[in-house]
């Protein structure tokens, strides 16, 4: 998950180095290696004007490495603050043996915040299982992506929340812009992120900081983690690309952060396509032209 170096000296200091960044060249202690990843972040939210004075943030917490460090990175950074409210949401998406709601609300008491979990079924009325059962797994990652976004939407609407913390970081985003490129998906890789109404607004702190480095702040903050592959994740797209890319990337350091660049720059130059949404009669919540998630639930339950 991230290389962790023996007898080597830190690059700021005489303290034993825990990591390597093999973009930068640099070996960090554990001190610069923090204070380094939450400069990425600070960085990253001045930049993109993440947070503002009365903002009420949700974060999604699934219990895992990247979103518990989320978590707790922005406790640290903004709890103290009187004119910022923190939350933590977690959603259960109907999956045996797999989501465990029990750490995710360990978690958000040890960071101090509201704990609040919906489910799918108690939003949209069935669980993944329940649609593998009934349609099989070929398109489970897609089934349970569409609804899991509609529900985290709908339950951070629901609880005041202003911006909606996502635990992204920079390979999730270096994988996507190479997902949507293996796809043709030309719409999707030059979409603007402009404000739509009725969604609550997403933030990526960690954006731009490799997957490896939010695992060691993780484990430095909370200790190791026991996570559980998703059963139906076998199918998906992501999981190739993830392999790919982590291979080319070992041999070329910048490349995910030439990917995050390219998905940045690309609505700018070749001009803005805004989505055009309105909100679904059905469900409330803001949809094209038809509602992907209403359409994909009716499926589930055989309507």
């Amino acid at each position: 998950m991230y290389d962790r170096v023996d007898a080597m000296q830190c690059s700021k200091c005489r303290r034993e180095a825990i990591i390597w960044q093999r973009y930068s060249g640099l070996h960090l202690c554990r001190e610069h290696f923090i204070a380094d990843l939450e400069a990425k972040a600070k960085r990253e939210i001045r930049q993109r004007r993440m947070i503002a004075s009365g903002d009420v943030i949700a974060v999604a917490l699934s219990g895992g490495k990247d979103s518990s460090a989320l978590l707790y990175f922005l406790t640290k950074t903004f709890g103290k603050r009187r004119d910022l409210s923190i939350i933590a949401l977690t959603v259960d998406e109907g999956i045996a043996g797999y989501r465990d709601t029990a750490a995710a609300r360990r978690i958000a008491e040890e960071c101090g915040v509201t704990w609040h979990c919906v489910s799918f079924e108690e939003i949209v009325g069935t669980t993944t299982d329940q649609i593998v059962q009934r349609l099989g797994d070929a398109l489970s990652c897609t089934y349970c992506g569409v609804i899991r976004r509609h529900c985290l939407n709908t339950a951070a609407r629901s609880l005041g929340a202003t911006r909606l913390a996502m635990g992204m970081n920079l390979d999730d985003e270096a994988q996507s812009v190479l997902m949507n490129a293996l796809r043709g998906d030309a719409e999707r890789m030059v979409r603007t992120s402009a404000p739509v109404p009725g969604v609550v607004p997403r933030i990526k702190p960690f954006a731009a900081v490799p997957e490896r480095e939010v695992a060691l702040y993780a484990i430095l903050r909370f200790g190791g983690f026991t996570e559980k592959g998703c059963p139906y994740a076998h199918n998906a797209l992501r999981a190739d690309v993830r392999t790919l890319l982590n291979d080319y990337a070992y041999r070329h350091p910048a490349t995910k952060y030439a990917l995050k660049n390219l998905g940045e720059h690309l609505p700018a130059i070749c001009g803005d396509t805004p989505s055009r949404l309105r909100v679904c009669p059905e469900c409330g919540e803001p949809c094209g032209d038809t509602c992907r998630s209403c359409s994909l639930v009716r499926e589930a339950r055989g309507e």
